[in-house]
């Protein structure tokens, strides 16, 4: 059985700082992309930062300079550091993991939600 948990959410002021943790279990961890979405309230789900098997990077514009993802393939888990906290990050963030190593499969986790606010 796959899963996706994510953990770290909370209530934080602009300017802050938050560690998102993502553990899976039940995959080949490093043949999977692995990604960070999040969605606000009224909005789409939108992609924040992905982290390929090889190691590559890749970040939303609004994100840049500020979030970095990271990876432990030993640990099965993927990590989004959030720094310079704004209010308008503040939305469910969830985790992905992606794959077409000989099949497509894609497993979302449950979410968990950042605030930022004062």
């Amino acid at each position: 059985q796959v899963q996706v948990v994510e953990s770290g959410g909370g209530l934080v002021q602009p300017g802050g700082s938050l560690r998102l943790s993502c553990t899976t279990s039940g995959i080949t961890f490093s043949i999977y992309t692995m990604a960070w979405y999040r969605q606000a309230p009224g909005k789409q789900r939108e992609l924040v930062a992905t982290m390929s098997s090889h190691g590559s990077r890749n970040y939303a514009e609004f994100v840049k300079g500020r979030f970095t993802i990271s990876r432990d393939n030993a640990e099965n888990s993927v990590y989004l550091q959030m720094n310079s906290l704004k209010p308008e990050d503040t939305a469910v963030y969830y985790c992905n993991a992606k794959t077409t190593v000989t099949m497509f499969r894609n497993y979302w986790g449950q979410g968990t939600q950042v605030t930022v606010s004062s």
